[in-house]
C-alpha cells in the first residue's frame, strides 16, 4: 500500500528541512571568515607586542599600591578573541583569534616565552568562547560581550594564579581576580563590541552579520 503526503505536510517538511540548513549555514566557516578572523588574530598579536612593553610602566605604578592590582592590566591581552567573535559570529572565532595573536606575540619573543604564550592565548580565548557557546552563538549584544570579556579575563588570572603566582595568599588571589575581571569586562568586553560597531560603520564589514545589521540601522 503506498501512501502519499499531503501539500500541507511536504510544505512543512521542506520549510523544516530549508530551517535546518539556513541553521547549520550560519555556523559553518567561510573562506572570507578565516581571512578576516586571521587579519585580527595577526593584528591583535602587534598590538600585544606593544603591551608586553608598554604595561611595564603602569605595572610599576601599581605593585607598590595594592599587591593584586596589577590585573588591571589584563585586559589588551584579552581582546582579541572577543573582537573576532564579535565579527564573525562562528564557533571557534574567539579560541582562533584569541590563540593566533598569541602565536604572533611567542614568535616574535617576548618575556614569558613561547609555549607559556600560546598556553595563556588557548586559556583565553577558551574562556571568552564559552561564554558565546552558552548563548549558542546568537546572542552579540553589550552585555554578552561584557560577560565574555570577563569570562577570557577569569580563565587567564586563574591561569596565571597557577603559574605566575602560586602560593599568593587570599587577599593578593581576591583583588587580582577582581581587578582582572574588571580589566576583562571593560577592554576585552565592552571596548571590543565598541571597536566592532566602528568598523562595521566603515563598511568595512558588509559581508558580516555585523556589518549589515549597522547598515540597516543607518
Amino acid at each position: 500500500m503506498h501512501a502519499s503526503a499531503s501539500p500541507s505536510t511536504a510544505t512543512s517538511s521542506d520549510a523544516a528541512a530549508s530551517h535546518s540548513r539556513i541553521g547549520v549555514g550560519r555556523l559553518r566557516w567561510r573562506v572570507v571568515d578565516i581571512v578576516v578572523a586571521s587579519v585580527i588574530g595577526v593584528a591583535s598579536g602587534l598590538i600585544f607586542l606593544l603591551w608586553n612593553i608598554g604595561y611595564l610602566g603602569p605595572k610599576s605604578l601599581l605593585d607598590p599600591l595594592l599587591p593584586g592590582m596589577q590585573g588591571l592590566l589584563d585586559g589588551p591581552w584579552l581582546f582579541a578573541g572577543v573582537l573576532g567573535a564579535l565579527i564573525i559570529r562562528k564557533p571557534g572565532a574567539a579560541l582562533y583569534t584569541e590563540t593566533l595573536a598569541a602565536v604572533v606575540s611567542a614568535l616574535v619573543g617576548n618575556q614569558w616565552g613561547g609555549f607559556l604564550t600560546l598556553e595563556a592565548g588557548l586559556v583565553q580565548g577558551l574562556g571568552a568562547e564559552l561564554v558565546f557557546l552558552l548563548f549558542l552563538y546568537r546572542a552579540w549584544k553589550l552585555p554578552v560581550a561584557i560577560l565574555a570579556g570577563a569570562g577570557a579575563a577569569i580563565a587567564g588570572g586563574i591561569n596565571n594564579l597557577i603559574l605566575w603566582y602560586a602560593g599568593a595568599d587570599a587577599a593578593f588571589t581576591v583583588i587580582y581576580m577582581i581587578c582582572t575581571t574588571l580589566s576583562g569586562a571593560v577592554i576585552a568586553g565592552a571596548l571590543s563590541w565598541v571597536l566592532a560597531r566602528g568598523l562595521a560603520a566603515t563598511g568595512a564589514l558588509d559581508r558580516f552579520a555585523v556589518g549589515r545589521e549597522r547598515r540597516d540601522l543607518v
